[in-house]
């Protein structure tokens, strides 16, 4: 069996809908594929209603944004009920910020010499939420950088023209409105944080402290050294190992669906348990 659980489509940043997204897993041999979009559960009916057709087992997932430690931090809800009340308003209440970051971003931008960069991201959000990568595209459409990368250290970055800091929920909040919502929570891409290893021992702890219970151990185009280290804190702190893609589109192709290395032995997959 193959399991993806970490994946987006354009219901936030991802640049394949959702149904194709399913077809695209199903083509690419997945078993179990998880839509984790940014902050919203709105392209999960889609995607369900595809996954049946297509013979695929589809996770109701999303990737939440956290505030903690003066770092955006994003935890993955796994096996959620999208019509959760308590999760919903949480959920809600985070894309009005990100329209308002959206705005505020786009009115930067124009005043960095960006022209018409509301319209521009829109263009790329294709009807979903307005992340900081549809400027990015756009930016790159419009010759500023070669590409998003280079977009994001010249202009969305503390202290570049374009960037406003996210101002996103408590790691004890969300975790909460994951366990209200049924599921299980998963520190995404730990490895992708730049903080110590001693600010990431912390935030372990803490999560696992508010009912935190996974560690996305294997992730796409990480090195051997980072699987390891990820395996080893799962095991150090009995959390369950999650794995997934990060796919967001063929944009990408160093970050494909389902390419994935195995879990490291002592690992215990946070699928083992579920019927």
């Amino acid at each position: 069996m193959l399991y993806d659980l970490h994946t987006h489509s354009t219901a936030s940043d991802g640049t394949l809908s959702p149904s194709e997204l399913v077809r695209y897993a199903v083509s690419k041999g997945v078993d179990v594929l998880a839509l984790t979009d940014h902050d919203t559960t709105n392209g999960l009916k889609e995607a369900r209603d595809m996954a049946k057709q297509a013979g695929i087992t589809l996770i109701n997932g999303a990737e939440i944004s956290v505030s903690w430690g003066n770092t955006t931090v994003h935890i993955l809800g796994l096996g959620i009920d999208p019509a959760s009340n308590p999760l919903q308003k949480g959920l809600t209440d985070l894309c009005e910020f990100r329209q308002w970051r959206a705005e505020e971003i786009a009115r930067k931008l124009e005043k960095a010499g960006v022209p018409d960069a509301m319209n521009g991201a829109r263009k790329y959000a294709r009807g979903g939420l307005i992340s900081r990568t549809h400027f990015a595209r756009y930016l790159v459409e419009c010759g500023k950088a070669r590409d998003i990368a280079e977009v994001f250290k010249k202009y969305l970055v503390s202290g570049r023209p374009g960037h406003v800091a996210g101002q996103w929920a408590s790691l004890e909040t969300v975790v909460s409105w994951i366990m209200e919502a049924g599921g299980e929570a998963v520190i995404a891409h730990p490895a992708r944080y730049k903080m110590s290893a001693t600010k990431l021992r912390r935030l372990i702890e803490e999560f696992k402290a508010v009912g935190g219970v996974g560690l996305e151990v294997g992730l796409c185009n990480q090195s051997a050294n980072q699987l390891r280290d990820m395996a080893q804190y799962a095991r150090r702190y009995s959390m369950l190992a999650s794995q997934g893609s990060d796919y967001h589109g063929p944009e990408n192709p160093w970050i494909d669906l389902g390419k994935l290395q195995a879990l490291p032995s002592g690992c215990e997959p946070i699928w083992a348990h579920w019927s």
